[in-house]
């Protein structure tokens, strides 16, 4: 065999590229599905952007106009929706912050073996798969309230008549909300790092303990960078859900004393005021907003299974 025929049986040989009818053949399956998902969501979206830029109020049916500005300089200038911007804000940065502790806390406590863990991993859970109205009217009613709820009669018991009787949904509503959205996703923080600590590498803890390293040195050197993508991926997670709440908000105030969202706002706009421009204005916004968390969010999870499959 001559030196070139020998140095082409050596090339590896790269299977022809697959025509375009042929990769269009194996798309086929999944258009029915792709769709259905534009319909549902793809031409609602285009039809609010629209009317986003619209002058259209119910109220007065004869002045609509198209091809204005004003509705989004209202959602930035108006002080009551700018109000609800850093509420939301506010409130959704305090949430994350506050179930990614409680749930790395519980998370290490569920690492460990013990009697029934089982059982306690699965009962830790369940304030997650509560209906979140059902939450919002059960820690309203049962737990905050001052005349029959369970803090105040607690503290009742425990320090006599005298006792304190704070009413939480009157003096700081906004807290209760927050308190009951951290209830609800701690749980879901907690199974993501519990994942995550469950994926850890034994082998360094071992070569870390042979090496004099403490506990709360492999907590800080091995654990946290292990985790550090799970705890970003339940954080942009949460954040895309808190920042569209509407059933806490609208169950325990009803948007009153300064606790109303953007997504309460929308409500308020289109339902109440029925203005829908400027309702279709914040609607965009909220959407934008959750789209470039979920494009973080899918970026940390495309990372988070790289490093899995590497």
């Amino acid at each position: 065999m001559s030196a070139p025929a020998a140095e082409r049986a050596s090339q590896p040989i790269t299977p022809p590229k697959p025509r375009a009818k042929d990769r269009w053949l194996k798309r086929a399956p999944m258009l029915p599905a792709l769709i259905f998902v534009i319909l549902v969501t793809q031409i609602p979206f285009a039809i609010t952007i629209i009317i986003s830029f619209m002058n259209w109020n119910a109220a007065y049916p004869d002045d609509i106009s198209f091809g204005t500005l004003q509705n989004y300089v209202t959602v930035f200038t108006d002080a009551n929706l700018l109000k609800a911007v850093f509420v939301t804000v506010g409130l959704t940065v305090g949430v994350v912050l506050a179930s990614a502790l409680l749930g790395l806390g519980i998370a290490l406590l569920l690492d460990r073996k013990f009697i029934g863990r089982g059982f306690v991993r699965t009962l830790m859970i369940t304030p997650f798969l509560v209906v979140p109205v059902a939450a919002a009217l059960l820690f309203k009613h049962a737990i905050f309230n001052p005349s029959y709820g369970l803090i105040n009669g607690l503290l009742t018991t425990v320090f006599g008549e005298n006792a304190p009787q704070p009413d939480l949904m009157t003096s700081n509503p906004l807290l209760g909300i927050g308190i009951v959205l951290v209830w609800q996703w701690t749980p879901f923080m907690m199974l993501i790092m519990l994942a995550g600590l469950q994926s850890r590498p034994m082998d360094v803890y071992e070569a870390a303990l042979v090496d004099g390293a403490g506990p709360w040195q492999t907590f800080r050197f091995i654990t946290l960078p292990h985790l550090r993508r799970y705890i970003e991926l339940a954080a942009l997670l949460g954040t895309i859900y808190i920042v569209q709440n509407f059933d806490m908000v609208f169950t325990m105030t009803s948007g009153g004393l300064g606790t109303a969202t953007l997504p309460y706002v929308i409500y308020q706009e289109f339902f109440v005021a029925q203005d829908y421009g400027v309702a279709s204005a914040v609607g965009v916004i909220v959407v934008i907003a959750s789209l470039i968390t979920a494009t973080f969010a899918l970026r940390t999870a495309s990372t988070l299974l790289k490093e899995e499959n590497s």
